[in-house]
């Protein structure tokens, strides 16, 4: 699939990865980008900038008032760009409650299914398409310090895999990304080298053009996953010991 004269919504595509995707999708020649995001006015301001050929959307993933109105304004779609995300930064057993896991889940992963179930009947229509789940390391590695957010990428993975094979017939691509380290606000507090969205947005297009299924887009992602592969018990104890390391420096 080109990306040349195709119409793509990014959701969470006011900042960060997103916006990464948004400019790169206009790059490569793309007619239109939809713009999704749950603070219209940051995405009114990128489109401000960006011109004529983004439409900012209203579109918080959790909301399935929005998510539908979306799937109704936006009919000439067939690129998605499953985004939006979110890590609020707790461990399962150490956060206050579980409002913050299930939120994490509700984005994470309900808010992909929820895209996606909306929006198939739309690819469908405009020949097939595609759809592009932006996941994490940490659904190929389960990663004790960052809580919720590990799993839900987990479920997101899954969710990626069966959504292929329910929606070959159709002619869509389902894939995802794996991302390591990037440079975003979502990042802000992790050290040592970080890729730039714009890199992420480019291996997603790759991905895209080639049907690829699952890519890891950075050295981190690539060195995890191998890590896994050579010595899956050893990988585990230093994640650990990350998480030991972290609650010793902070008093947890």
């Amino acid at each position: 699939m080109e990306i040349k004269d195709n119409v793509a919504i990014v959701t969470g595509g006011n900042r960060g990865i997103g916006e990464g995707f948004v400019r790169e999708l206009l790059n490569a020649g793309a007619q239109k980008v939809y713009v999704g995001s749950r603070d219209i006015d940051e995405a009114t301001r990128l489109c401000d900038e960006l011109g004529s050929q983004t439409i900012a959307v209203q579109l918080d993933v959790t909301s399935e008032d929005d998510v539908v109105a979306a799937a109704a304004a936006c009919g000439d779609v067939n690129i998605v760009i499953n985004n939006a995300g979110v890590h609020h930064g707790h461990t399962l057993i150490g956060a206050p409650d579980l409002s913050i896991a299930r939120n994490e889940m509700d984005v994470n992963y309900f808010g992909v299914l929820s895209m996606t179930r909306s929006f198939a009947p739309v690819l469908a229509s405009n020949g097939g398409g595609s759809i592009l789940n932006i996941l994490s390391a940490a659904a190929i590695v389960a990663i004790p310090n960052m809580g919720g957010y590990s799993p839900s990428k987990f479920a997101a993975r899954a969710l990626t895999t069966s959504i292929r094979a329910e929606l070959a017939e159709q002619g869509t691509h389902v894939g995802c990304l794996i991302v390591g380290s990037v440079e975003t606000r979502m990042s802000e507090h992790v050290q040592g080298n970080k890729e730039s969205p714009a890199m992420i947005a480019k291996a997603g297009l790759k991905a895209i053009k080639a049907s690829i299924s699952e890519m890891d887009t950075d050295a981190m992602s690539i060195g995890l996953r191998a890590s896994l592969a050579r010595d899956p018990s050893s990988l585990e104890r230093k994640m650990a010991a990350l998480l030991n390391s972290e609650q010793l420096n902070t008093g947890r």
